[in-house]
Order: C-alpha cells, then structure tokens, then sequence
C-alpha cells in the first residue's frame, strides 16, 4: 500500500481551500483519509499554513511519501530542511 501526503480540496468554487492529509494512495482525491495534519489557505496574503508538525514528521519517518505541493510547505513551515526528500531505504 503506497501512503501519501497530499492535499484534499475543500471551500466553495472559486473559494478553495485545503487539508493537509495522509491517504492511501489509491483512495480518490477528497476520499477516506488515516490522519488530518493540516491546513492550507492560498487566498490569504500571505498564505495561511497550519501543519502539526509532530505528526508530520511521524508519518515522514515511517516512509509516507508527500506530493511536490505538500513538500513545498512543509519546507516552508521548516519541518523538512531540503525539498528534494532524500529515500533513506
């Protein structure tokens, strides 16, 4: 079973706004989800990032695997130090 970190979309059209989530990867975009880890508004000035970051590094050590989008703001919450996600397996 692939586990990822994505983002599932939530708000009204034209109004999004998101959840930061690890899912199976094989679950649909807004689908059954194992854990909420945070939130991500990108219509406020500057963009609103709420991330546990406990948890988040919880699932990273245990091989979840964050989409581009989700790796871009957890280095810019500062919980990863490098954007390219060095596989450690």
């Amino acid at each position: 079973m692939a586990v990822k970190m994505r983002l599932t979309r939530m708000g009204d059209k034209k109004n999004p706004f998101y959840r930061i989530v690890v899912i199976d990867g094989r679950k649909a975009r807004d689908g059954q989800y194992f854990e909420l880890l945070g939130t991500y508004d990108p219509l406020t000035d500057p963009a609103t990032i709420k991330i546990d970051e406990e948890r988040a590094k919880y699932w990273l050590n245990n091989g979840v695997q964050p989409t581009d989008t989700v790796r871009d703001l957890l280095h810019k919450q500062g919980i990863i130090e490098d954007k390219k996600m060095k596989n450690s397996k």
